[in-house]
């Protein structure tokens, strides 16, 4: 007998078809699924940055850590500015204009200072915010390590003090003084780093390239410079900007007295060296630092945080607490002083805040 054949008709043919695409879509999808979850295992958030080692949001900051980077890192940032004037290649250029019309200058000493300043406190803090004077560019970018040393005198003065990274704000002035550094006045230059906590200073550093001196201090730390103990509170010697001494000098000898000395001198860094005890020949010294217009955060942090952990003030020419937060700039002047009254300071001056906004 002949065998029989076995057809299919249209319709079994068509559920044999769809049984065997149900088989793979199921085996497919369990393996595209795996996959899936792997991925998103083993690689960071689509659009969002690597979290780096050790500074996930929400980690803590040891300030004492950063303190002995801060101080690293304005002693590296003043061997380029030393480095480039020494060797007097400046390329010194108008970058703009202050609100008083006067030019202000840009160096490679200040691009190479801020550049190896900046790297340096971003490696070793990559989850901390920073505030430059100059332009960070990202394509000259460099690697700077720090070793996680921490200078004897440090350790011996400061304990260790962990706070939010998320509350704290880095302020560099990789050169202050730059119009006197093109006139080689160097006593003036300063490189200078401060920590500010929720807006407030709490850590400083003023380095003068030029002698290798480095004033530090933490409030409720400790620091490596003293107050001066001599003070005349009846006719007190007043430092101010060089560009402003003519502004400052008759309002000042109305309010303290003809006696009253006028030093002008540049750099905010060095105005505020000047009122403390600082073992340095050329350095001049001062009873009151004042400055009578906008001035940027970044010029006056360091010294403010200084000055606080002595026991000094500095505050707008109304007596408001400046705070390291927000815009870079600082609209109410600034007077500054320590082992004095200086509610009765403010007091003195009232004429020359108004022209702190000019």
């Amino acid at each position: 007998m002949a065998p029989m054949g076995i057809r299919l008709s249209p319709l079994g043919m068509a559920v044999f078809c769809l049984l065997g695409l149900g088989v793979l879509y199921h085996l497919y999808s369990g393996f595209l699924a795996g996959r899936f979850a792997f991925f998103m295992l083993s690689e960071p958030a689509a659009g969002g940055p690597e979290t780096p080692h050790g500074s996930a949001p929400g980690g803590a900051v040891d300030l004492r850590e950063l303190l002995a980077v801060s101080v690293l890192a304005a002693v590296r940032g003043g061997e380029e500015v030393k480095r480039v004037r020494e060797g007097n290649v400046l390329n010194a250029k108008a970058k703009g204009k202050t609100r008083e019309g006067a030019e202000e200058q840009l160096t490679t000493g200040d691009l190479l200072s801020n550049r190896r300043m900046f790297y340096l406190l971003k490696g070793a803090f990559p989850a901390v915010q920073i505030n430059s004077e100059e332009r960070v560019d990202t394509a000259d970018q460099e690697t700077v390590s720090w070793d996680h040393s921490i200078p004897e005198d440090i350790k011996e003065k400061i304990q260790p003090r962990e706070v939010p990274a998320e509350s704290v704000t880095v302020w560099i002035d990789p050169l202050d003084a730059t119009q006197e550094y093109t006139e080689d006045l160097r006593q003036y230059v300063t490189t200078m780093v401060c920590v500010a906590v929720n807006g407030k200073p709490v850590i400083g550093v003023i380095h003068k390239p030029f002698s290798s001196y480095t004033a530090w201090a933490m409030v409720d730390g400790g620091s490596n410079v003293k107050a001066r103990s001599s003070y005349n509170e009846k006719t007190p010697r007043i430092i101010v900007s060089r560009s402003h001494a003519g502004k400052v000098e008759q309002v000042a000898r109305q309010t303290f007295g003809n006696k009253t000395v006028i030093i002008p001198a540049g750099g905010a860094g060095y105005k505020v060296l000047a009122l403390l005890d600082v073992p340095e020949k050329n350095q001049e010294e001062a009873d009151v630092y004042i400055h009578v217009t906008y001035i940027k955060k970044w010029d006056i942090c360091a010294g403010n945080a200084v000055l606080k952990a002595l026991g000094g003030h500095m505050t707008t020419l109304t007596g408001e607490e400046i705070s390291y937060t927000g815009s870079d700039g600082n609209e109410g002047g600034l007077i500054a002083s320590i082992n004095m009254n200086h509610k009765a300071l403010i007091e003195k001056l009232p004429d020359l805040e108004k022209t702190s906004h000019k």
